[in-house]
């Protein structure tokens, strides 16, 4: 003889069911993005390079609108190579939680790491690790402003990946990396995750 579902193994599966649509929503989202920095590159190559252009100019007020464009594109499928893996595994994470939230979150590290290069970079700049630093700044974020466990168990596996790696790429060293980009990505991230923090009675 079987017996209905009580009211709490319910709320349990509609909170599995919810989480897995998130999570694969999450996942969709971010492959279809990776998939269109590709296809940039792929367009930029037979260009010649021509949409480097669209990367950030500093101190060129015509040139602020790149900051939008900016993290799309790449220097070459080298470039666009070593930022897949990570934006792919970050912005997952990132996004698993909530996609509206994580869109948010994306523009504010969009801006905030465009124009902290554009006031402090001297060169041309464009890459996806602005987004992905900015991402790890998110998760971080989230451990120490959310506090809830899941949270603070994500943010403590990315340091525990990508800490050291990370640390360094704040620090000026190559003239062929932007630090900038990558600080002031982070620090984007670390703003967007304290702005759409929620209230620690879960509000």
């Amino acid at each position: 003889m079987s017996y209905p579902p009580v009211p709490e193994q319910r709320r349990r599966s509609a909170g599995l069911a919810t989480h897995g649509v998130r999570a694969v929503t999450a996942l969709t989202l971010v492959l279809l993005v990776t998939a269109a920095m590709w296809v940039l590159e792929f367009v930029d190559y037979t260009m010649d390079g021509a949409l480097d252009e669209f990367g950030i100019q500093p101190h060129d007020v015509r040139d602020l609108p790149d900051i939008f464009t900016a993290p799309f594109l790449h220097v070459g499928f080298g470039h666009l190579l070593s930022n897949t893996v990570p934006f792919i595994i970050l912005g997952f994470l990132a996004a698993a939680r909530g996609v509206a939230k994580f869109l948010a979150a994306s523009l504010v590290v969009i801006i905030v790491g465009g124009l902290g290069v554009w006031f402090t970079s001297s060169v041309n700049t464009l890459g996806a690790s602005i987004l992905v630093f900015g991402f790890f700044g998110y998760l971080l974020g989230r451990g120490i402003f959310e506090r809830h466990w899941l949270d603070i168990a994500i943010a403590v596996g990315v340091v525990a990946v990508y800490g050291m790696t990370f640390l360094a790429g704040v620090l000026p060293g190559d003239p062929l990396i932007s630090w900038q980009g990558h600080l002031f990505g982070l620090l984007g991230g670390l703003l967007a995750a304290w702005m759409f923090r929620r209230s620690l009675d879960g509000r």
